[in-house]
């Protein structure tokens, strides 16, 4: 076959362009740091680069889930604390009252302060996050006591139960197909049975009656109410449930730390440039491409231009 001037030089035109391609590409990795910078460049890396940013926003929704768990089960433990703390006071006064050297006026003494225990209970059962009652199941709208009585748009007094909704789970998804319950289930009934045991602590010291009083420490003698020590027992129950979900919770949260190193390192391996072999390449390439002009203008013919 016959090698024409022409052919030589647009051989060399066509290689010293393909060579000047060659050292963008490599040019634009280095500025970037990533191995793409369009779809183009390498489809498969693009697909998968996409795939682990979304795993990554996924995981970034799930820390912000956690924080909102946190503070739900923060909450409902430091309100279960407080209410536990009340009643052990409140067993200290009923102790006391029930030691018939009590006159009618110190029992009366006793009651204030068991009626004001009463209230900072309610206010304990009405606690909020974000404007939401965390003790109301699913009706976090909605306060659980309303005036010192249980709210009527939770409870049905003519049936002594609680409307559907009222002891339900609220649950926070915290990874693929995991969900967490954030909120006491139970709490309307446990607060209910508490309020119901102050009714009767303060009826008893109204009547300043010693054995009904004393009866209240380890059941009242018809035995239809639990007793203080039920009822601490049950506090002290939710309160355990409530740490174990923490448990759970921290445990979750080194998962996702975990899973977002991994996917990052994953995304890092899959587009970000190895700087030392992408500035070797463009060492190689450079040298080619000089001694491909050097070679270029031995090869092509001087012009009668060149000449003038």
């Amino acid at each position: 076959m016959r090698v024409t001037q022409s052919m030589l030089s647009s051989n060399m035109l066509r290689n010293l362009s393909s060579s000047y391609s060659k050292m963008s590409d490599l040019q634009n990795q280095i500025n970037t740091g990533k191995k793409v910078t369009r779809p183009s460049d390498d489809p498969v890396t693009a697909i998968k680069g996409m795939g682990y940013r979304t795993d990554l926003n996924k995981i970034e929704q799930f820390d912000r889930n956690m924080t909102q768990v946190n503070s739900w089960l923060d909450s409902s433990d430091d309100a279960l604390g407080q209410v536990g703390d009340a009643l052990t006071r409140v067993k200290e006064l009923v102790i006391q009252a029930a030691n018939d050297t009590n006159t009618v006026d110190d029992r009366q003494k006793i009651k204030l302060e068991i009626d004001q225990i009463r209230k900072q209970i309610q206010d304990v059962a009405n606690t909020k996050i974000a404007d939401k009652y965390i003790f109301s199941g699913t009706k976090t709208q909605a306060p659980l006591f309303v005036n010192g009585e249980l709210n009527n748009n939770l409870y049905d007094s003519t049936t002594n139960t609680f409307v559907p909704g009222a002891s339900g789970e609220v649950k926070m998804e915290v990874f693929d197909g995991i969900q967490l319950q954030v909120n006491t289930s139970d709490a309307g009934e446990l607060f209910k049975n508490v309020d119901e045991l102050m009714v009767n602590i303060t009826n008893a010291l109204q009547e300043s009656d010693g054995q009904k009083i004393g009866n209240l420490l380890g059941g009242l003698a018809d035995g239809t109410d639990d007793s203080l020590s039920e009822i601490q027992n049950k506090v002290l129950e939710s309160r355990a449930d409530v740490g174990a979900r923490q448990n759970r919770v921290e445990m979750m949260g080194n998962r996702l730390s975990l899973q977002e190193i991994n996917v990052t390192k994953q995304m890092s391996e899959n587009e970000d440039v190895d700087y030392a072999e992408a500035i070797t390449q463009m060492t190689t390439y450079e040298s080619i491409h000089q001694a491909s002009l050097s070679v270029g203008a031995k090869i092509i013919q001087r012009s009668l231009v060149d000449f003038l």
